[in-house]
């Protein structure tokens, strides 16, 4: 990318990057619809336990979701400012640690299932069935990763189509697989919950080989881009200097949903319904964060490549762009949608109580879409400049100093309903997108970023 194509049309390269990223989150939304929907069809305490192990599976992907970030910082300023070489040495780096990460999870979490799942406080009915789905959602976690480190380089290098092809494959494999192997569509096997765990062991495996094959055709997966130790011992500070505190952020925010899934877990009364009626609300709401999601990732890349090529204001005012767009239009979409969110809800939670539920969880987190999507977007954005310090600040802050109290306090001895969980939702998220507007317009965010001075020289050879 050169620095020209950046300052002319600023909205219509926002619109270029994110339009490929909303449709990959709208078929990465489907994957989990049907999933949970599907789910739904057979049982509902199959859609509780999918839920749980849904968001569990993301502490899972802890060190993929951190190197992912540092990937798209590295490789979009290393563009940004002409060094390519450094730019495919990252990419053969990150690549490495996600394939390692991946096994490494999978070996430690296989004899610890049964410890993981009794510290959720998983209602014992459901127990047993939560941990054959936790069995074989950690076989997917070495492709998973895969996928995940290789999205994160094409997003950095601009080529956002190749992620939307590949959840398109996803989709398409994993809703085959729930339709016809979940309930017995087409003349195939109706196998249940089995049919739904390995349909998507399948098609997150077939994703990341569709990745690796991409990656091999057009010259980037070739022995150059795996650089010598002299190097990497180099590299690597700047790495892991964006990774850690977004690794610590991924622990702190979805260790901070487990508890909230184990406060919701141990609720007075109706504590499997709430579960369900989470999980279904969560999935319905995640509808409204598509586009959100793809500016995110849209602010990271754009960020990246303006303070790599030494403009640092207009990454800031690229950051303040992305966010009016998000703000307008998702908005209006949210607008839209609350006239209906009953029977939206009913769609995906046909058992009465459940719907009730999951309109309700609907209910305070539409509410809170402006200050979800002010911290989801800033946030991208100083991911981008490799500020995820502040990242980490932010949500750790909104997490376990907001949310969890206010939920146990709501909903164990004020209420003691999950309304007083659902209320401590939007509480913490207005509270942590205050913390990063404020962080965004007064902090010098963008000293995080390689400057051509600071790390261009002792990463030479790198032109």
């Amino acid at each position: 990318m050169q620095p020209t194509d950046l300052a002319q049309n600023p909205v219509r390269l926002i619109w270029n990057l994110s339009w490929p990223q909303v449709l990959m989150m709208v078929f990465n939304f489907l994957i989990g619809f049907v999933d949970v929907w599907v789910a739904g069809q057979i049982d509902h305490r199959v859609q509780a336990s999918l839920g749980i192990i849904t968001q569990s599976l993301f502490l899972f992907l802890i060190i993929a979701t951190a190197v992912s970030g540092g990937a798209v910082a590295a490789i979009s300023q290393s563009i940004g400012a002409g060094k390519m070489l450094r730019a495919e040495r990252y990419t053969g780096l990150c690549l490495s640690i996600a394939a390692a990460s991946g096994l490494v999870f999978l070996a430690l979490g296989l004899p610890l299932r049964d410890l993981f799942v009794r510290a959720l406080h998983v209602p014992q009915d459901i127990a047993p069935l939560t941990g054959y789905i936790l069995e074989v959602f950690l076989y997917t976690l070495p492709p998973y990763y895969m996928m995940i480190m290789q999205n994160a380089v094409f997003r950095a290098r601009r080529q956002v189509m190749v992620p939307l092809y590949t959840m398109i494959l996803v989709t398409l494999v994993n809703t085959v697989g729930d339709l016809g192997l979940g309930l017995g569509l087409w003349g195939l096997p109706k196998l249940g919950v089995q049919g739904i765990v390995w349909s998507t062991f399948s098609a997150i495996t077939l994703g990341a080989v569709f990745g690796l094959v991409v990656l091999r055709l057009n010259g980037t997966l070739r022995r150059r881009i795996f650089a010598p130790f002299c190097w990497i011992r180099k590299a690597f500070p700047y790495l892991f200097k964006v990774a850690w505190p977004a690794g610590l952020m991924q622990i702190v925010w979805h260790s901070g949903y487990l508890v909230l899934f184990a406060i919701t877990a141990s609720l007075p009364e109706n504590s499997v319904v709430a579960l369900a009626g989470m999980a279904a609300g969560a999935r319905v709401e995640s509808l409204l964060f598509l586009p959100a999601f793809a500016l995110n990732l849209t602010a990271s890349i754009l960020v990246g490549h303006l303070l790599g090529a030494g403009q640092p204001e207009e990454a800031r005012r690229m950051g303040l762009r992305i966010l009016g767009i998000g703000l307008v239009g998702i908005g209006i979409m949210a607008a839209l949608l609350w006239p209906f969110l009953a029977d939206v809800a009913g769609f995906i939670a046909p058992k009465a109580e459940v719907q009730a539920e999951a309109e309700n969880y609907l209910v305070y987190n539409v509410l809170a879409i402006p200050f979800t999507l002010t911290t989801m977007i800033l946030a991208g954005a100083l991911a981008g400049a490799g500020a995820t310090l502040y990242n980490l600040l932010g949500m750790g802050l909104g997490t376990w100093l907001v949310r969890l109290p206010l939920a146990y306090i709501l909903g164990h001895l004020v209420l003691g309903t999950a309304t007083g969980v659902w209320i401590s939702m939007l509480a913490s998220q207005a509270f942590q997108a205050a913390i990063l507007l404020y962080i965004f317009m007064k902090k010098d965010w963008q000293r995080f970023a390689m400057s051509k001075t600071r790390n261009g020289n002792h990463l030479n050879g790198t032109h």
